[in-house]
């Protein structure tokens, strides 16, 4: 899976089919026997080491470029191309074209240079969140000082996007049987990862080899110099916080103001992270089936229900999709199978405000037989439109996350060892998290990049916020980032939902807005609600 921006987005996220779930919202996975203590993992994890400050000649003509900005179709907002190295290693092998936005700047006050605007994934498309949301919905104070700027990751959306699978490969890589009970249907599933992996070898050779978070963040330095800014302010959400938080690390001198929101701890091996965003997920489901059981309207329990029963009456409907998948209506004839039910609750998870769209989804199709409504939550989360045809966020999800680190399992016998700790971290979504942590080890490239700890020795204060019921991200996350990051302050929201900033916590919004306006930033330890 992915971790995703949720709230007034285009539609954004980095999530494929429940299919690639944990692989796919987790960036990167790695070899590793299970959960270990947080000091422990820190010892085994090098420091990612900053980059010499001095540009390379080779490099000089990419900071040298200056973007030709033009009107682009979304009113108020301009669109300009610049050019990275497809390898940084060998500049003259090639480039990659990166696409921008920007929101200039609306005044009064000082103009305070650009502010980088990054909405998670891997995979999130940052131009399509920018022009959506945060140019025209961030808080007016700030759009007044800085220009909202974007660019979307090599890989990704505009900036010579990968491509996999053409939209009804999609549909049948989404419905695929994601908690195999035999041999044939592990092998099933074995064989839509490798089918999955093919086409995106067969589609961009060469540049899945370079879509690393290091070669993004490389490429967000020269966007910052083509800006004109001398150092780099920037907020990014969900894998936006790995990708910033890279960044600082690669060139500490040049990190200006850094939000990361909804953190992501770079020093922990895949199998880790996807294990412990299990227990996210769970802690997200409890909090739902807590509010969902003292309504009228919840097909989970009555009054009174324990969560842990709620999750068990979820997973008996699952069970039975499995068996019997159910009618949704849809003009392609697709019924509601157990993963893309799955994948439906999940969507629903990452953001509190669809709690009452998922309890009506799941009464019609636990009561009704009408698998609507869960149909359209996984759509959106896999960014299907209403003609069959998926944006590239899938494909680059996994592209990412493969390429970032080594792959959690190597076989299906070992995610089936692993299996009593992701059902124990998750009874409800566990064993299909396990599975979808398989998908890498199918990948056309091997993985160059590792868990690594990121100090940025030398930054300036860096602003790190966690969610204390975060499902994607979990609040250890934060800790772990701000525990490793030399000038971190962390700022907790004590709440439910992905992410904080831009989500109802005035406490959240004015803090990170003051920071953002003069610099200042919270007392370590500030916790909001």
């Amino acid at each position: 899976m992915h971790t995703r921006r949720t709230h007034r987005r285009t539609r954004t996220g980095a999530g494929v089919a429940l299919l690639a779930a944990a692989a796919l919202l987790i960036p990167g996975c790695s070899p590793g026997n299970g959960p270990s203590t947080a000091s422990a993992a820190e010892e085994e994890t090098a420091a990612l080491a900053p980059l010499p400050r001095s540009t390379p000649a080779s490099l000089t003509p990419y900071y040298r470029q200056k973007p030709a900005w033009r009107d682009c179709g979304a009113p108020g907002f301009q669109c300009a191309t610049l050019k990275a190295p497809l390898d940084y290693a060998e500049p003259a092998a090639g480039d990659v074209r990166l696409a921008l936005t920007r929101k200039k700047a609306t005044g009064p006050g000082k103009r305070l240079g650009s502010l980088l605007v990054n909405p998670g994934g891997p995979g999130g498309s940052a131009v399509g969140y920018v022009q959506a949301y945060a140019g025209i919905g961030y808080p007016a104070d700030v759009r007044a000082r800085y220009d909202v700027v974007a660019v979307d990751p090599r890989g990704v959306a505009g900036s010579d996007p990968v491509a996999c699978l053409d939209g009804p490969g999609m549909d049948r890589y989404t419905r695929t049987d994601i908690t195999p009970d035999d041999t044939e249907e592990t092998g099933a599933l074995v064989a839509a990862y490798k089918r999955f992996a093919e086409g995106c070898g067969a589609d961009a050779p060469k540049l899945l080899r370079h879509v690393s978070t290091v070669e993004a963040a490389r490429d967000m330095d020269i966007v910052r110099a083509a800006l004109g800014d001398g150092k780099l302010n920037y907020v990014g959400a969900s894998y936006g916080t790995f990708l910033g938080a890279t960044y600082a690390g690669l060139f500490p001198d040049r990190a200006g103001r850094l939000v990361l929101d909804g953190a992501m701890d770079p020093s922990l091996p895949a199998r880790r992270l996807n294990l412990e965003q299990a227990e996210g997920f769970d802690t997200a489901f409890t909090a739902f089936a807590e509010d969902c059981v003292r309504r009228s309207d919840c097909p989970l329990g009555g009054r009174g229900t324990a969560p842990a029963r709620a999750g068990k009456n979820l997973a008996a409907f699952f069970g039975r999709l499995d068996a019997r998948p159910i009618p949704t209506g849809d003009a392609d004839g697709r019924r509601l199978t157990e993963s893309l039910a799955t994948m439906g609750v999940i969507a629903a998870m990452y953001d509190e405000g669809a709690w009452q769209q998922l309890r009506e989804a799941l009464t019609s199709a636990m009561k009704e037989n009408d698998g609507a409504g869960l149909l359209l939550l996984s759509d959106s989360y896999y960014e299907r439109d209403a003609n069959g045809d998926y944006s590239n966020l899938m494909f680059a999800n996994a592209a990412v996350n493969c390429l970032d680190l080594p792959p959690a399992f190597d076989s299906p016998a070992e995610v089936r060892r692993a299996l009593p700790a992701f059902e124990k971290a998750s009874p409800v979504f566990g064993e299909g998290l396990a599975w979808a942590s398989l998908n890498c080890a199918y990948w056309p490239v091997r993985a160059t990049g590792e868990a690594r700890r990121i100090e940025a020795k030398g930054a300036a204060p860096i602003v790190v916020v966690g969610t204390t019921r975060d499902p994607a991200t979990p609040y250890r996350w934060a800790e772990g980032l701000a525990g490793q990051l030399s000038s971190a302050r962390l700022l907790t929201y004590e709440g439910d939902g992905h992410t904080a900033y831009g989500r109802g916590s005035a406490c959240i919004d004015s803090t990170i807005n003051a920071y953002l306006l003069t610099g200042t930033p919270p007392k370590d330890g500030k916790r909001c609600s």
